[in-house]
């Protein structure tokens, strides 16, 4: 190995020293830590809230500072989850709904605990059941990256007979399985692959998180013209969802939730716990087979939640022009940033500037000047009254897109379609050639669209649309009378 190699190799694990997984295993009372971290927030509930965390943390802080243990735990709960927060053992998270915040353990902190707990009972540096898996997998993928016809024939026909000696000898009442020890063995490494599979979402919800600051970030610093990617975002692509690790999951997703998939998995999870050897297996490794389907849901949906609430947010973020401000702070700090550059050879750290700064400050109250509240003041009139239709004002469809998930693309390809039969086309005419599928969706996605690329009536005119909701009732709306004209065909290309 060259010196060049040898020096890149040690500036990279010196990177690596300052990663929470490696300052965890380096920490102070580091065997306590871990087995801290591993009972409170890995065997038990993965989430946990803020007061009940410090309960049961606090609780075992007492029991090993009151046994014999050589070295005792100074700082109270409170203490050890701030300092774990700031050095990246811990997450913190205020789910929406929530009263207070979650704390679950970081990605890292997951992997060095795992490190630890497999040295204490490793596995055998080879085994039947990790080869035959390796062999497996090889010649599958050889299988279906074969383009050669003649050759994939040839492997079909050669897995068809020994499929049908494997009938004729069942058939005759040989049937060859498993022994009991290398189905244990086998049991085994499926369980150590599910497990890590199952912690493998923690690491796809930080790829998503990192998609969302750097998507973010790009929008903010983009200072010029719109870009490719608020331009997506505009029209309602799902950035994250088409990035690779958004494609990558949702196929994993919709391979956990396909049906005849998820029969197949809890038949062979039944059949497996059904044998004699799983009887060997240790209670937890059975209980986690029992709940292996449900662990992947779980966690899967949690991590699809997660997608769906940074696309949401991201395309919010965009259309409701929240973006605009975040940019505009953004050149404010570049601009103080660039003036204190040039300030700082005139005026030193510690010099006085003529500039005084008023504090905030609150106005106190005391208790005896607040009423109670009487719900008798707030009583609404229930009586309904039947309405023609509501009135959609132009002025509002932008807030109502913003907030929305509407079909833009489809409104586009649709309206494309009708001009090339059509001279003109007013909402309410394309509503009767295509349905609203998306309800007031619909209407509010082609109000839009007609803000931009169609031609408002004079005197404002409106005219009356009506659409089939959700539950199969007709909904009305009186809209403004607006034109969608061949001339324009092309804008909707």
């Amino acid at each position: 190995m060259s010196q060049a190699a040898l020096q890149g190799r040690v500036a990279g694990y010196r990177r690596l020293r300052e990663q929470p997984l490696w300052r965890l295993l380096a920490a102070d009372h580091a065997p306590e830590l871990v087995g801290l971290l591993q009972t409170v927030l890995l065997e038990g509930d993965r989430k946990l809230p803020g007061s009940v965390l410090h309960e049961r943390l606090q609780q075992h802080l007492d029991a090993i500072n009151a046994s014999e243990l050589p070295r005792e735990l100074p700082r109270t709960a409170q203490a050890y989850v701030a300092h774990w927060l700031s050095q990246g053992y811990l997450e913190r998270r205020l789910p929406e709904g929530a009263h207070e915040e979650e704390y679950e353990l970081s990605t890292q902190a997951i992997q060095a605990i795992r490190f630890i707990a497999s040295l204490e009972a490793p596995r055998s540096a080879a085994t039947e059941s990790r080869l035959s898996l390796v062999i497996q997998q090889l010649v599958q993928l050889a299988e279906q990256t074969e383009s050669d016809p003649a050759a994939r024939l040839s492997s079909l026909y050669a897995e068809r007979d020994r499929i049908d000696a494997e009938i004729a000898r069942a058939s005759t009442g040989k049937v060859a399985a498993l022994d009991g020890k290398r189905a244990l063995e086998r049991s085994r490494e499926i369980i150590q692959l599910a497990d890590e599979l199952a912690e493998d979402f923690r690491r796809v919800r930080d790829d998503f998180e990192r998609l969302n600051r750097e998507f973010r970030e790009r929008i903010i610093d983009d200072e010029g013209e719109r870009g490719d990617l608020l331009e997506r975002l505009f029209e309602g692509v799902d950035v994250i969802g088409e990035s690779e690790a958004g494609r990558s999951f949702q196929a994993f997703w919709r391979l956990l939730n396909d049906v005849e998939q998820s029969a197949q998995l809890d038949a062979a999870l039944e059949a497996v716990l059904s044998r004699g050897f799983a009887r060997k297996l240790q209670r937890q490794e059975r209980q986690f087979l029992r709940g292996l389907t449900g662990t992947m849901l779980d966690r899967g949906g949690d991590v699809n939640d997660v997608l769906q609430h940074f696309a949401r947010s991201l395309r919010g973020f965009v259309q409701n022009r929240g973006y605009l401000e975040q940019r505009r702070l953004n050149q404010l700090l570049k601009q103080a940033q660039a003036e204190a550059l040039q300030l700082r050879d005139s005026v030193h750290a510690q010099q006085r500037t003529p500039y005084t700064l008023q504090l905030t400050t609150s106005r106190l109250r005391s208790l005896a000047q607040w009423r109670l509240h009487d719900p008798r003041n707030g009583q609404i009139d229930g009586r309904i009254t039947r309405s023609d239709g509501a009135l959609i004002s132009l002025d509002s469809v932008g807030e109502l897109v913003a907030q929305s998930e509407i079909n833009i693309r489809g409104l586009r390809r649709d309206l494309h379609d009708l001009l090339s039969d059509h001279k003109q086309l007013s909402i309410g005419q394309v509503l009767s050639h295509r349905p609203a599928e998306q309800g007031l969706g619909s209407v509010i996605g082609l109000l839009s669209l007609a803000t931009r690329h169609g031609v408002v009536a004079d005197d404002g005119q409106h005219e009356a649309v009506s659409w089939q909701g959700g539950d199969g009732h007709q909904r009305h709306a009186r809209i403004p009378l607006v034109w969608f004209l061949k001339e324009k065909r092309h804008e909707f290309a």
